[in-house]
């Protein structure tokens, strides 16, 4: 898209969330026109957003009438917190609006090559560590998408000799009709299915219309081309038939050709028909199988776009992780103490819970994104290492039933503790603590979002440390 065409053309800036309001201001600055359609009152956004409106004079449509903004436009910059499907959105495409993104329009402007990095869970982590390798190997990087910063925020520093690396949601990809020159897939189950979800607007109206939406990482891509996709998962693996680049694979599972993959206790890459140590997990401080699938991808997709073998085995052993991403707390009393908080599907959860083998006492349950919590509820019902299990919010009946479901014919009943009716951060801390003894570990990996009791999973992360840390 030519920014010259855009100053011609009647656009509108529909939803400013972070994304959106970070398109208009990239609007704004290269003098293009533009209105804003935002369902909320001008008051109850941020500061900086109520500053920048009054600041440049834009016009400004709110509450329920803001859909009226989209009326007789040429194109809308579509929020990834709006869903294609949206009735005004199809109705503006159908009397003839063109509906972009950030994402579209920082693909059609950028002058390098980008990494995009999707998957279910994941995607921060094998986005940071490809973004450290690439950083440490010399190469000029830019990190972007749900992690990092919007990508048209930096886009002006790029050259033709950058990288960018992406994080790349689903509703981000939805209307992508350009793919990444090196494409990251990591474990694709469902998720964002949820329709009733009065919270959370944006969703897909099906698992087919989820997997759709990934499938534009790779569709597009050429010959000259990356792929690295999970072997794992067969939701990720058929994304190999829909895309013309170079394919490799990676697994925790089973012995790779072409790609990554664990030998016993070893990480091993073999691109060119020779196997290469890069370590052992034992030097790794990432917990769990899910990392080390994530490990393998980035070190496969350093390893192909030019980082040398021990640029990447160095950064490996130093990452120690994300935020609200499995991240440990503290150790109190000999308990250790995890915050998972971005865990919002019951398929991280359960990725969770594996990671360890000690006794553990879990922390379940928040808003709905309707999700199915059967397979989630068999792994609580028959672990053998589960001493205690702490429902919360909304969705705490359904995974209750979902965890009575899972209890074998052999099993006349739960073999560890199931605590409900706590309301506050503090109260599920000090329960987690009292449930403890030394060599366990507490683990908040919810399943679920976090909208009924907490802001965001952010909030929801950072009050689990707060009351961890004042035990």
């Amino acid at each position: 898209m030519n920014l010259w065409r855009l100053r011609n053309k009647k656009v509108v800036v529909f939803g400013l969330g972070v994304e959106g309001f970070s398109t208009a201001k990239f609007l704004a600055e290269n003098d293009v026109e533009f209105g804003i359609a935002e369902k909320k009152e001008l008051s109850e956004l941020p500061s900086e957003v109520r500053e920048f409106v009054k600041k440049n004079k834009t016009p400004f449509k709110s509450g329920k009438t803001h859909t009226d903004k989209l009326e007789n436009v040429s194109i809308i910059f579509r929020n990834p917190g709006i869903p294609l499907w949206n009735p005004k959105l199809q109705e503006a495409v159908k009397n003839g609006a063109e509906v972009s993104s950030q994402t579209k329009l920082f693909f059609e402007l950028c002058p390098c090559p980008i990494i995009g990095v999707t998957g279910t869970k994941g995607k921060g982590t094998a986005a940071t560590l490809i973004y450290e390798m690439l950083k440490a190997s010399g190469r000029d990087v830019y990190l972007g998408g749900n992690i990092g910063q919007p990508p048209l925020e930096f886009i002006n520093k790029l050259t033709k000799d950058s990288v960018v690396v992406l994080e790349l949601s689903s509703f981000q990809l939805e209307d992508l009709t350009q793919s990444p020159h090196a494409a990251v897939v990591l474990m694709v189950t469902q998720e964002h299915l949820d329709s009733q979800s009065p919270d959370s607007p944006n969703y897909h109206r099906s698992l087919k219309g989820y997997l759709e939406a990934k499938k534009n990482l790779v569709r597009f891509q050429n010959a000259d081309d990356l792929a690295v996709i999970n072997y794992d998962f067969p939701a990720s693996r058929v994304l190999s038939e829909d895309t013309k680049a170079k394919t490799y694979f990676f697994s925790t599972r089973e012995k790779i050709e072409k790609g990554a993959f664990i030998e016993g206790e070893k990480l091993i890459l073999k691109v060119n028909g020779l196997g290469q140590e890069l370590c052992k997990k034992t030097d790794v401080f990432l917990c769990g199988e899910h990392n080390i699938q994530n490990i393998l991808a980035a070190s496969l997709a350093s390893l192909l776009l030019g980082v040398g073998k021990e640029t990447i085995i160095n950064v490996i052993k130093s990452f120690k992780g994300l935020e609200h991403r499995l991240e440990f707390v503290r150790e109190f009393k000999g308990v250790k103490y995890y915050n998972d908080s971005f865990s919002t599907t019951p398929e991280t959860a359960i990725a969770a819970i594996k990671s360890f083998t000690e006794p553990e006492i879990l922390i379940l349950g928040g808003s709905e994104k309707g999700s199915d919590y059967g397979d989630l509820g068999r792994l609580v019902a028959q672990s053998l290492n589960i001493k205690a299990v702490i429902l919360i919010g909304v969705t705490a009946p359904k995974i209750k039933e979902a965890i009575r479901r899972g209890l074998t014919s052999s099993t006349t009943g739960l073999k560890f503790n199931l605590v409900e009716g706590l309301s506050s951060m503090k109260e599920i801390v000090e329960k987690a603590s009292s449930l403890s003894k030394p060599g366990d570990v507490v683990v908040l990996s919810p399943a679920c979002a976090s909208f009924d009791m907490f802001k965001n999973y952010k909030d929801r992360g950072e009050q689990f440390k707060d009351e961890v840390n004042q035990l």
